[in-house]
């Protein structure tokens, strides 16, 4: 629930394997949505280029294996939800292949100032988000994005992805990348998707999801075998009032506060292991609106909190951390005031009903926290 204001956002670097399927886009209703964003003029922004996407989509994934000679097939579905009225939105994969079960995640957020989107995808495998940034052509509707990541040998690739033949009901996704500095280029992904309707309610399970690998993880954590806190956020699953307080000009000797007060909804994603928090809320200045993806990486096992709000369409530094004897704290580096300084997230005084939220800045390497954006909140519904 970390409030963004004036940070720059840190780039992870993203492999192509978290990549499948990660922009597909497609219609949710032949009736009500065009085939595909209409052309792109000075006075188009771009940020309801997506409202055609959002649905439930049948997929059909061929991936390039780093043999360059042996492609995979994987079967599924993406379910994509609207955030934001269309300025956002989240999609979510799940597949199998010859390699395995994919769970996928897309966060795609669009940006007023560049008019631009970003797509911010994640794994559960791995637990962290990995960002591309870029736009529909301004000729014909389709969506063109180009990004340097790396790839094969962990050498830095230009990476393209684009997304054509959109359909009221259909399109297809393509991902290459080149190794002569965009010469030429090598397919290594291609994605169909066919519609099957609208999009599924929050905390859906795929049927291409094994039935039997969420109830091992349940005994595993009954049985004591397993504590790795990959469920530390099932606390918050649900709707919950906000009451905020904002710090006016942190690490400035600032003692102006501005309230805010409104609603805070998460979603549970991938069986508790990532959610999706969605703050809406009123005040002096106006409405805002945040939200806050959190993954929890099993190889650390630590969680990433990646916050944005609808201002800038950005994801900021992601924080990281977990719970411990019922409080969580989380750590990063951030940029107030032209300085780097750390920024500190703490989860306090958890009940089935209440929790406590606080943010705070330190610019003497952590001996004093200056605390500038704090939240309590009081459970409406389940």
């Amino acid at each position: 629930m970390k409030y963004v204001q004036n940070v720059k956002m840190r780039r992870s670097v993203a492999v192509a394997a978290l990549m499948i399927a990660g922009l597909t886009i497609g219609m949710t209703s032949e009736k009500t949505r065009p085939a595909k964003p209409a052309s792109v003029t000075a006075e188009h922004d771009g940020q309801h280029d997506f409202d055609f996407s959002i649905g439930t989509w049948k997929t059909h994934q061929s991936r390039l294996l780093h043999d360059s000679h042996t492609w995979v097939e994987y079967n599924g579905t993406d379910v994509i939800r609207k955030i934001w009225g269309g300025r956002a939105n989240m999609g979510e994969i799940e597949s199998n292949g010859p390699a395995g079960h994919l769970e996928i995640l897309s966060l795609r957020l669009y940006s007023p100032q560049s008019h631009q989107w970003s797509f911010n995808v994640a794994t559960s495998a791995g637990g962290t988000l990995n960002p591309m940034f870029g736009e529909f052509k301004k000729t014909n509707g389709d969506a063109a994005f180009v990004d340097q990541e790396p790839y094969y040998d962990n050498k830095i690739t230009p990476l393209r992805i684009s997304v054509s033949d959109i359909t009221t009901n259909s399109n297809h996704f393509e991902q290459s990348y080149s190794e002569d500095g965009g010469n030429t280029w090598i397919t290594n992904l291609t994605v169909q998707e066919k519609l099957m309707g609208e999009p599924e309610p929050w905390g859906w399970v795929s049927p291409a999801a094994p039935t039997d690998s969420s109830t091992q993880q349940a005994k595993a954590q009954e049985s004591g075998t397993e504590r790795d806190g990959q469920h530390d956020f099932d606390f918050d699953f649900g709707t919950w009032k906000v009451h905020i307080q904002h710090l006016v000009h942190p690490l400035m000797g600032s003692h102006t506060w501005i309230k805010y007060d409104g609603t805070d909804v998460v979603h549970k994603i991938w069986g508790g292991r990532a959610n999706l928090a969605e703050v809406e809320a009123d005040g002096p200045t106006g409405h805002i609106e945040f939200l806050s993806l959190r993954l929890y990486n099993p190889q650390s096992h630590q969680w990433s909190l990646n916050v944005a709000n609808s201002a800038d369409g950005t994801v900021n530094v992601p924080t990281i951390g977990g719970f411990k004897d019922g409080r969580g704290e989380f750590y990063d580096q951030e940029t107030v005031n032209g300085r780097a300084v750390l920024a500190r997230t703490v989860w306090s005084d958890i009940t089935p009903t209440s929790y406590h939220f606080e943010e705070a800045f330190s610019d003497d390497g952590g001996k004093t926290w200056e605390p500038n954006f704090v939240a309590t909140l009081t459970r409406e519904k389940r």
